[in-house]
């Protein structure tokens, strides 16, 4: 099963991660959370790899019509956007909105899965469409 909605871009990757930050505040996340993989890794335990960030984006309408569905779905939140170099271009990975659903086997998510869908869906064919060349794994 893919997990993830993905597109590369030929943008570096500092830049890339401020438009992926701009995308997605155009379809209503904000990012509660951010994790620098990198640095962590470093730090942590002195070992080196490519840029990688995880962005935890939230929409608050959404993350809240799905806790109403089931509260455990805070194990799911927020929607995690990965912002990782890629050989010469940079990958921006969002989780598939539609693991919600099947993980849980509840369908009152179904309709919280497809706006968000849509929406990061927006944002990603945004990216794309401005400095990229395509989605790749996106449905």
């Amino acid at each position: 099963m893919r997990y993830d909605r993905t597109v590369r871009l030929d943008t570096d990757f500092a830049t890339s991660v401020g438009r992926v930050r701009e995308a997605l505040a155009a379809q209503g996340f904000g990012i509660l959370t951010e994790i620098d993989v990198t640095a962590t890794l470093k730090a942590k335990l002195d070992q080196d790899m490519e840029d990688y960030v995880i962005l935890g984006a939230c929409n608050p309408p959404l993350a809240h019509r799905a806790l109403e569905a089931d509260r455990s779905i805070g194990l799911l939140l927020p929607c995690n956007v990965v912002v990782r170099a890629d050989g010469d271009r940079t990958a921006v990975q969002a989780l598939d909105p539609d693991t919600m659903v099947t993980l849980t086997g509840l369908d009152a998510l179904r309709p919280v899965a497809e706006e968000a869908t849509r929406r990061l869906d927006a944002a990603l064919a945004s990216l794309a469409g401005d400095h990229g060349d395509g989605m790749h794994g996106m449905r």
